[in-house]
């Protein structure tokens, strides 16, 4: 397990981090989420020992020192490879840092390159690839030593679905494998499909932490999913529904001030006849995300 406790990091007189506290449990996947800005990127790089800060930070009961380094991976946001270097050569040279001899990780680059798709041979140089091979060959040297805490920064950015999906499917495979991942994303529904805990970041203070399930439902089943023929004006004058939002053909968004209005709705919707769909939910992340940042503009 990953244990953050009251992280504090300064740049002078702007405070990145104001007492953060979390942990990220072996075996599975935390998303941490804020605006651009917000300290996820501080987070990562005081987890590395790349700054210096105030607070505690351990993995497995112990602090994270250069003996630590080889059971991590990690994969920034700027990407760096090495441009003249061939692909076989770029991930020998990154897993020999990680105490991998070549003798042991040559034989699995074939298999690497083929679980991400990569267009291009293993002798090919890294400047020859598209941006989107070399951003998967980043990701090769993250996971190839099979690191057992995985930090992610932006992995997605970049990625079309078809490749997303071969990420997603990586870092499943390894949270399967006992390791504690935490990554960052804008894509509330990569978090979302992905995530066992969400965290989440406000220009440095923590917002939100729990389950994905905690965090939807502290904010009460407040939405309603229908199909039905009736207009978005008749909708609109249903008791304690204060926006109708248009989905698409009969599909409508009925969002409530009170919750516990839903049974009523779902009477006078249904009148006691079939419907399609009638669905009362809490809001979806990417609702708790503008909710939860805009807040700091009231």
């Amino acid at each position: 397990m990953l244990e953050i406790q009251h992280l504090h990091k300064q740049f002078g007189s702007v405070v990145a981090l104001d007492d953060i506290s979390f942990n990220v449990p072996a075996g599975q996947i935390t998303g941490l989420i804020g605006q651009n800005g917000s300290g996820k990127s501080t987070t990562f790089h005081s987890i590395l020992n790349f700054l210096k800060y105030d607070g505690t930070i351990r993995w497995q009961g112990k602090p994270v020192v250069e003996s630590v380094f080889d059971e991590i991976g990690y994969l920034p946001e700027e990407r760096s490879l090495m441009p003249k270097l061939t692909v076989e050569q770029q991930i020998i040279y990154l897993a020999r840092l990680k105490n991998k001899s070549a003798k042991e990780i040559r034989p699995q680059i074939d298999h690497w390159l083929a679980k991400f798709a990569v267009k291009g041979k293993k002798t090919d140089q890294i400047k020859s690839l598209s941006k989107g091979n070399q951003q998967k060959v980043q990701l090769i040297v993250t996971l190839i030593h099979h690191p057992k805490l995985i930090i992610l920064d932006e992995p997605f950015s970049g990625l079309d679905p078809v490749n997303a999906d071969l990420l997603e499917t990586a870092i499943l495979e390894a949270k399967q494998q006992g390791a504690a991942i935490i990554f960052s994303s804008h894509n509330m529904a990569n978090v979302e499909s992905v995530c066992d805990r969400l965290v989440m970041l406000r220009t440095g203070e923590l917002v939100l932490n729990g389950t994905i399930s905690e965090v939807r439902n502290q904010f009460g089943k407040s939405e309603i999913y229908v199909t039905t023929p009736w207009s978005e004006q008749r909708l609109a004058g249903l008791p304690h529904v204060t926006q109708v939002t248009h989905i698409r053909d009969q599909r409508y968004v009925l969002r409530l001030d009170d919750p516990s209005a839903g049974p009523a709705i779902f009477q006078q919707l249904t009148d006691g006849k079939y419907i399609e769909e009638f669905s009362q939910q809490p809001p979806t992340l990417d609702e708790i995300f503008r909710l939860k940042a805009g807040i700091e503009h009231e």
